[in-house]
Order: C-alpha cells, then structure tokens, then sequence
C-alpha cells in the first residue's frame, strides 16, 4: 500500500509550547502508512534533534541556535534579510510591509514578527511535488505559506492562540483561511475568539486539543537534576518565553509582594526572550535578585515540575498552554490568570486557582495555597485525573486523508 504524504509547516523550531506540541503529534504518527515532512520557515530551532528519526526536513539548511538567544537573534535577522530578496516580487513585498505597518500603527498593536510573516512566506523554498495533507501548524507565515505555495490535495490549520488579542487581521491575512479545508483550534475559547474574526468559516473550524506524551513527559521527569540549589523554602515555576504576552513584570511585583508578606518563597522562569534585560533590571531594583531566578531555557524542563511546590501561570492571554498540562500531568499545583485560555484548562477552586492578572491578586493565591499544603495536594490530585481526548482528535485530522 502507498504511503500517503504529509507536510507539516511551523514558523521555527524553538522550545516553546506549539513547537511541543507539534512534536508530539509527530510521535503518534504511524510511518508506515504515512510519509512525513516538515519544513521550517526560519530554518532555526534548538528542537531539531528531537524529531522523531521518520520525519523528513525539507530546509535545505538549518541552524540548531535557539531563536531565542542572542546569537539566534542574529543569525534569524540574516534569515529574514535573504528570505526577502528570495523568489523576488521585491515591490510588492515592500508595498505589504508599509501597508501593514501603517494599519498596525494606526490600532496602535505594532508587531514585528506578524509584519513580517507574509513576507517570509512569499520568500520561503518552493516544493514541486504534491502532498495528500499539507498541515499549517502555526498562524502566520506557516498559514500563508500552506495556502499559496504548497500543493496539497487537502490542507489544514491549526490555531493556537486568541486570535482578537494577537495581533492579526483578515486584511492581514488576505483570505489564507479560506484556502483551507479545516481549520483546528486547541480549545473551545480560542475556536470562539478565532470565528469572532472569520465567522463564514464556523462550519470547518473544530478544537483539536494539544497532544502530550504522557510517557515521555514521565520518564523525563524522573532524569536530571532539575533543581540544584538546595532551598527548603516554597519553589515557585513558571516555564515560558520572556515576552510581554506572559506578564513576568506583572510576577515579579507579585513575588515583591510576598515576600514582604514574610513567606519563605523562590520563584524560578525556565525560559528565554526579548525581555530578559528587562526583567533583570526589574528583579535588581526590587531586590529580589535571590528570590525571582532567570535560569533560561533547559531542554529537560520536567525535573523542575516534578520537583516544584506551585506552577504559576500569570498571562496576558493565552490559546491553550502546554505548560499548564505538563504542570498537571506532572502533580504540581497551577496558580493561573483568570484569561482567555487559562480558565479552559483550570477548574476554579477544584483543580487550580484562577486570579486577576494583578501583583496583589497574584500574591495572595501564592500566600493562600503556601498556608495550605493539603490543598495543594487536592489541586494537584484532581489535575492529573482529566483525561486525554489524543486519539478522538487525531482521527478529526486524519479523516482529510481519507
């Protein structure tokens, strides 16, 4: 029997929540009925070495640097300037970029890397052969590059974030949507947000939830050393990139707050982005240099889970987040934002807490759960029990095929 093709397209391969995901995905599929690609706009990420040995990439080169270093960064702005003089087009390129960036400064929501996706699509490689399912799994470049540059018999994509909140616009867009046979969110707020945009296309929009790997995300947890500091106080986690969409201004005034509070607590960030400077001068002027830790990103994140007293997840929004359910499979008790997102995946009261995105509100959720240990275990008890819809969704996905 023929193997069906697949190609999967992603903007990087950074160690981030999508790029997780995504993996996982890759993980459950069977190689012997199906022949699997993928291909990476930016051609970066530190991820690379975990897809699984059956997946093909397509870039002809590709960097290992995290898009998220300094050195990443650098190496991804030449990506960005070649990709531009790529295929050519170079007016029309230009009219985009200066329509969009006026449009973006008149709502006052200026973002450069939305600015730039249409452009990266217009100058990524082309392919001519013809896939069985081309998947965007990534708004943006990856979208517009799925809907006008890859033949596909059927093509799908995916949603991960609040789209009203994001950034994007259907002038932005220019009717990618419409190219696609379904459209996947990762959960039912973001399907809504999603068609308060593009309400002509409820009838192909569906929630296709984040898969994990359980076993994996197990067995990682049980190596390394996680944390290697040897406090004894309350540990505090967040995981995810230093940007403004995850609040981390907002947790270390919630972290000055508690300990003014006299409460033995340190709160640790797995993670790199543009606002680590930022954060750091922060941390510095609120003396919290030994309390709120910049650690980085680590590539075995799981030991600090496993290890962690409380998972904090204060966000501006969110589509759904992998970090929330590596926290809940892994028993570590979830403080999140009462946000877009959030509240899908956090039962009030019953499996985690809900707050205001405010340093009080913040502050006092962390004070009232490190009073309460045995709460604690209930939240952390009643997370790990919710059930993984893995292989109802993977069917939603594989039934274009047929």
């Amino acid at each position: 029997m023929k193997k069906q093709k697949i190609l999967f397209v992603i903007n990087t391969l950074g160690r981030a929540g999508a790029e997780s995901a995504l993996l996982s995905l890759l993980s459950v599929l069977d190689p012997s009925q199906y022949d699997i690609s993928l291909y990476v706009i930016m051609a970066q990420g530190e991820m690379r070495a975990e897809l699984p040995i059956y997946v093909k990439l397509c870039n002809p080169q590709f960097e290992d640097e995290s898009v998220l270093t300094k050195a990443g960064r650098k190496k991804m702005t030449h990506t960005v300037f070649r990709i531009f003089f790529r295929n050519g087009h170079l007016i029309s390129k230009s009219r985009y970029l200066f329509s969009t960036a006026f449009s973006m400064c008149r709502s006052k929501k200026i973002s450069a890397d939305k600015l730039l996706w249409r452009v990266m699509s217009d100058g990524s490689y082309r392919f001519g052969q013809t896939f069985d399912l081309a998947v965007a799994y990534l708004e943006g470049a990856s979208t517009y590059y799925v809907a006008d540059h890859v033949k596909a018999k059927k093509k799908a994509a995916f949603v991960h974030i609040d789209y009203e909140s994001s950034g994007y616009t259907p002038a932005m867009d220019r009717d990618c949507y419409k190219k696609m046979d379904a459209i996947f969110t990762v959960s039912d707020e973001v399907r809504t947000h999603f068609l308060n945009c593009y309400p002509v296309y409820s009838d192909k929009t569906m929630v296709f939830h984040n898969i994990i790997d359980l076993k994996k995300i197990q067995k990682l947890a049980s190596k390394g050393t996680g944390f290697e500091d040897q406090y004894d106080g309350l540990r505090i986690l967040t995981v995810g990139r230093l940007t403004y969409q995850k609040a981390y201004d907002i947790a270390v005034e919630a972290m000055k707050l508690v300990k003014n509070a006299g409460c033995r607590a340190r709160w640790y960030v797995l993670g790199e982005g543009d606002e680590h400077r930022m954060l750091e001068r922060k941390i510095e002027h609120l003396g919290l240099t030994d309390d709120f830790l910049l650690l980085g990103a680590k590539e075995n994140p799981y030991p600090y889970y496993a290890n962690a007293d409380l998972y904090v997840h204060a966000t501006r929004f969110e589509g759904k987040s992998i970090a929330i359910q590596e926290a809940q499979t892994l028993g570590c008790p979830v403080i999140a934002s009462d946000c877009n997102g959030n509240r899908e995946q956090i039962e009030n009261k019953k499996d985690g807490l809900l707050c205001e995105l405010t340093p009080q509100a913040i502050a006092d959720s962390i004070l009232f759960l490190a009073k309460n240990p045995e709460i604690r275990k209930a939240y952390a008890a009643a997370a790990m029990k919710k059930e993984s819809q893995q292989k109802k969704e993977l069917e939603q996905l594989l039934k274009l095929l047929k």
